[in-house]
């Protein structure tokens, strides 16, 4: 059997890239066909109470500035913590079920959780976690 040469082995991987590009051309024209027929199709009618600035629901009166509390803040982003970190189980305990690759993935993913835990462990001593 003759071996591939060159330009059969660069036309190839060329064609890999172009089929990437070929598909993220049609989203990006699937995005700008949804947002131009969203604005063409859309009711226009402007009205001073819908050109007025609204943030969260709250009519903009009085001063600019607000106390805003913190602690949502901190407890949504723990959770955003743990979900990526529950997406990141899912695959290590199908590689882990796999031949030649337990020791190794176990190790990585207990440095993982070790991580995981050395934040929650030094959000909890630095009071973060304290609902007041």
């Amino acid at each position: 059997m003759p071996e591939p040469t060159v330009a059969v082995l660069a036309a190839d991987y060329h064609s890999g890239y172009a089929v990437v590009g070929v598909l993220a051309a049609i989203g990006v024209l699937f995005v700008a066909v949804a947002f131009g027929a969203g604005r063409l199709l859309r009711p226009m009618v402007p009205t001073p109470e819908k050109l007025l600035t609204y943030e969260c629901g709250v009519d903009p009166v009085g001063e600019g500035w607000a106390h805003t509390q913190v602690r949502y803040y901190v407890y949504a982003f723990l959770y955003v913590i743990f979900a990526v970190d529950s997406i990141f189980l899912f695959p290590w305990a199908t590689v882990f079920a796999a031949a030649g690759y337990g020791a190794t993935t176990l190790v990585e993913m207990f440095i993982f959780l070790g991580f995981l835990a050395v934040g929650l462990l030094y959000a909890w001593k630095k009071g973060v976690l304290a609902w007041t």
